[in-house]
């Protein structure tokens, strides 16, 4: 049977796509921060194995690679989101936002390419359609998803001549933590910015705030997103990209043909941003 490590599968996503592929006949090895999550995973299909991974500890991926004798296909869905001004924002956090979404699935990627490599396996990014619209105050998110999109972009023809496929999966709201929590995070943005931003921002902050019971009304199951990386992981010539609903879609259409000033005054508008300070 095929074996596949998806990593971030505590909950949301990466949950949701072990189960998933778990059942579709996939030897599942997930990626899980605490014991008790892999352990509650595993209860449920007897294919998936836990294994503790967090994608920023260097000791942690080698460990790993090093246990994973054959591997057909890697998901990288780890991922966080951090909300706020870019001007607020701390460099610290500015970082750990980076390091998460970029460097860390570099670093997995690196890590599981000699077996990926023997297999002609697959490799699929979990990005979001904030890789291709920027929104105000998901500036450091969109920096992250923007640079995963052109380094998966990059793989994708680095890695053609070994026979490895590289595809996107982008959704856009998602009904995770990341929108469950949203007002928490964002209170937990604002008690982190630099002093005097909150002042400074209060309309935009107010405006996003606004923004998110609509948001968690328009997500999607996360089975939405786990059955596209199920795609890209199975289709026999799988696609570069893989925009998760209509919706995106045609946000992504839309946003390559409207002009930039336009497309900037309506998404300020959606996001409640003034027109003057």
């Amino acid at each position: 049977m095929p074996t596949v490590l998806v990593t971030g599968a505590s909950r949301g996503i990466g949950r949701t796509t072990s189960l998933r592929l778990a059942s579709a006949g996939w030897d599942v090895i997930a990626g899980v921060r605490r014991e008790e999550d892999g352990a509650a995973l595993a209860a449920l299909d007897a294919r998936i194995t836990p294994v503790l991974l967090d994608i920023t500890d260097a000791d942690q991926v080698a460990r790993v690679a090093a246990s994973v004798p054959a591997l057909d296909a890697l998901v990288n869905n780890a991922g966080v989101a951090k909300l706020g001004p870019l001007e607020g924002m701390t460099l610290e956090t500015l970082r750990e936002q980076l390091e998460i979404n970029l460097v860390g699935q570099v670093a997995v990627t690196q890590a599981l390419l000699p077996q990926l490599r023997a297999a002609q396996g697959r490799i699929v990014f979990t990005s979001s359609l904030s890789g291709r619209v920027a929104t105000p105050l998901t500036g450091a998110y969109n920096a992250s998803k923007f640079a995963l999109e052109a380094a998966a972009d990059a793989l994708r023809m680095e890695l053609r001549p070994w026979g490895i496929r590289v595809s996107l999966v982008e959704p856009a709201q998602v009904s995770t933590d990341i929108w469950h929590h949203a007002e928490a995070d964002l209170d937990a943005a604002i008690d982190a910015m630099r002093p005097g931003t909150e002042e400074l921002y209060a309309p935009h902050l107010a405006g996003f705030r606004k923004m998110i019971p609509l948001s968690q009304k328009l997500a999607v199951p996360a089975d939405h997103v786990a059955k596209a990386i199920e795609k890209a992981v199975t289709a026999r010539r799988p696609r570069a990209r893989y925009v998760v609903g209509f919706g995106p879609k045609a946000q992504v259409a839309l946003s390559a043909t409207t002009p930039t000033p336009v497309l900037d005054a309506v998404l300020r508008k959606a996001t409640g941003v003034p027109t003057k300070a």
